[in-house]
């Protein structure tokens, strides 16, 4: 480790070392653990297959129903289906080795043949076999047996990994004693002991210097500081005083600065925060009194946010004091902190000081970016002079005095927008849920009343179950805004949601649809699936709205850049005379996509049907969250969107 470096980049490279080994280690247990669960899972259904076996005997051997023994079968596939694949939502997935898969393809080889024999032995063709079932059973069993070897060398596996993680503590320990004893402790003892030896008078002593760390820095400026005594002793000790002295008197105002600046820091409110600064201003600088007063954004009046030790009769008349009327709240635009003295209480300016028996004045300018925003006034009882030391304590308190009141104003405006962000986020999900179920629901209510004055019973009963059935589902969507406010595919893969989406809208509409996928590509986030599945619906919405379609398709290309493609064979539209006008639609599926960093087009022509393509990046991700809220990124930061506008 190099000499040069500090003491803190020291600990955090040791530190990180350790991390980075502990997460690794943690890494491997609980992948270990994973596998281990999903194999006990696995066990639990290779067991169960013995129980499926001899229960497709028995029923062959009973002579049930075929369509009983074809059930038992069906299950049976599915369970050799469920290993064969595994289901990482339980979890449940095999342990797969050498020995696994042999028994396992010796259990698939022996099904096939137990199938063909129970399917002959069920029409008659072929004698039933007890034998034959335990042979099969044996295989299920030596299947099981391989499962639970391979469990037993993960838990092994397990207990390593544990074993040495309690080393890797054991050893973090004495790597982070170790450290702190050569870079903390043995240079805090050296220093101490050069302490105690220039204590008794032995200006000769120097710390050997080693490092230029934090530790080094403060050797080289003990072994400087014993220097300048040891040529400044015998004759020079005032000035040392008054050395120590100044050293001391920084020392307090950099402690009280840091004081302050910590309260700054934990205040929640204007006023807590005003009226805290204000009595610890005055306690550091030995004040009388102490005000604090912002202006408006014209500087034309200061209004009084705290006081402390200030009169109330004072605190009445000066509320709120017009610029210029008073000392106070006279500040210039480059005004600087000065001390006014208070001469006669003739003089109208000053008359109330005066009153009162304060003798000066010390105006602090608050500024934050070279834009004024008030002024702290300290009053004192004595005249009093400010060397440059208080002018520039008071300077920066009043700067961070600015901070924080403007860091508690970016605060609420932030609770601001995330307000706005989340009413955003609720019209989305509103206008793609309840308003397209509403707008179903408004067209199956005109579709009725046309039934009933026409007297058609059987087109009354069959919109009433559309509507029944529309009314569920506006239920439904209701119910989960409430609970999750936000749509989720709860599939592993996007084909099956957007299947299931078609189909609802064949079903509502009664136009007949396509889905088509090709080529392959890597799953989607879950939260990219839902923004594509709303960019998807709102397209085919406008289809069922707008279009007059016969026929809908969507074509699907897998692949780095995953696209969806919607087609109809409707009317159409021009799209350029529609680019100009705004839509609610548009505007959500021009956000949903730029959340994703997605492109949407669109291709259209009066009569020649329309054309909606989604493209997506290559690595899809979901925009960044701030809270709970998902704030959009700025557009500099997102490709740039095409320009999306659906049929009027």
């Amino acid at each position: 480790m190099s000499s040069t470096a500090s003491l803190s980049t020291k600990l955090i490279r040791i530190g990180a070392g350790l991390l980075v080994v502990a997460l690794a280690s943690i890494g491997l247990t609980l992948w270990v653990t994973w596998q281990l669960e999903g194999g006990a899972a696995a066990v639990n259904e290779a067991g169960r297959l013995r129980m499926q076996t001899w229960r497709l005997n028995s029923a062959v051997q009973a002579e049930l129903p075929p369509a009983e023994v074809a059930s038992l079968v069906g299950r049976f596939d599915q369970s050799l289906n469920l290993l064969r694949d595994g289901d990482p939502g339980r979890p449940l997935f095999v342990p797969w080795d050498a020995d696994v898969r042999r028994e396992f393809a010796r259990v698939e080889g022996l099904w096939a043949e137990r199938r063909e024999a129970w399917q002959r032995e069920r029409d008659g063709d072929g004698p039933h076999s007890v034998e034959s079932a335990s042979t099969f059973v044996e295989a299920i069993d030596d299947l099981v047996n391989a499962i639970e070897r391979q469990l037993a060398s993960l838990t092994a596996v397990l207990n390593l990994f544990q074993f040495l993680m309690m080393a890797l503590a054991i050893g973090g320990a004495v790597v982070m004693l170790y450290t702190g004893y050569r870079y903390v402790i043995n240079p805090l003892g050296n220093l101490r002991q050069s302490l105690r030896q220039l204590e008794s008078g032995d200006f000769s002593t120097r710390v050997q210097v080693h490092s230029n760390d934090e530790f080094g820095q403060v050797a080289a400026g003990f072994n400087r500081m014993a220097a300048t005594l040891q040529s400044l002793y015998g004759g020079l000790e005032a000035k040392v005083l008054a050395k120590t002295q100044r050293i001391e008197a920084q020392r307090a105002r950099l402690e009280a600065l840091y004081e302050v600046s910590a309260f700054l820091a934990r205040a929640n409110t204007i006023e807590e925060l005003s009226r805290g600064f204000s009595q610890r201003v005055r306690e550091v600088m030995g004040a009388d009194a102490v005000a604090v007063r912002w202006s408006d954004e014209a500087n034309q009046r200061y209004l009084m946010l705290a006081s402390d030790a200030f009169p109330q009769e004072m605190q009445d008349e000066e509320r709120s004091l017009i610029a210029g009327a008073c000392a106070c709240g006279n500040l210039a635009p480059d005004a600087k902190t000065r001390v006014i003295p208070i001469h006669s209480h003739e003089a109208a300016p000053l008359r109330h000081c005066a009153k009162v028996g304060y003798e000066s004045l010390v105006s602090v300018p608050v500024r934050l970016q070279q834009r004024l925003l008030g002024e702290v006034n300290l009053f004192f009882r004595q005249k009093v002079m400010l060397n440059a030391d208080e002018t520039e304590l008071l300077d920066a308190l009043a700067s961070h005095l600015a901070s924080a009141l403007e860091g508690l104003r970016a605060a609420a405006l932030e609770r601001e927008a995330a307000v706005g962000e989340e009413r955003a986020m609720l019209a989305r999900e509103l206008h793609d849920s309840i308003a397209q179920s509403l707008s179903f629901l408004k067209i199956q209510a005109q579709l009725l009343r046309g039934a009933i004055e026409k007297q058609q019973p059987t087109q009354v009963a069959a919109t009433l179950n559309e509507l029944d059935e529309g009314l569920r589902e506006s239920i439904g969507d209701v119910r989960e805004l409430l609970v999750h406010f936000r749509t989720r595919t709860n599939q592993d893969d996007i084909q099956a949601a957007l299947q299931q989406t078609l189909q609802k809208f064949e079903h509502q509409t009664g136009i007949p649809t396509r889905l088509q996928v090709q080529g392959d590509g890597l799953q989607l986030p879950a939260d990219v699936q839902v923004q594509v599945l709303h960019v998807l619906q709102e397209a085919l919405s406008n289809v069922r709205k707008h279009a007059n379609a016969t026929h809908v398709s969507l074509d699907i290309l897998k692949g780095p850049h995953w696209r969806f493609v919607v087609r109809d064979d409707g009317q159409g539209f021009d799209v350029e005379a529609s680019r100009q006008e705004i839509h609610v639609g548009t505007r959500i599926m021009r956000e949903r996509a730029a959340r994703i960093g997605a492109t949407v087009g669109i291709e259209s022509a009066p009569g020649g049907g329309t054309a909606v393509t989604l493209e997506l990046p290559p690595y899809p991700v979901h925009a960044p969250q701030v809270g709970t809220i998902g704030l959009d990124l700025p557009s500099s930061s997102l490709p740039t969107a095409v320009a999306v506008t659906t049929t009027p």
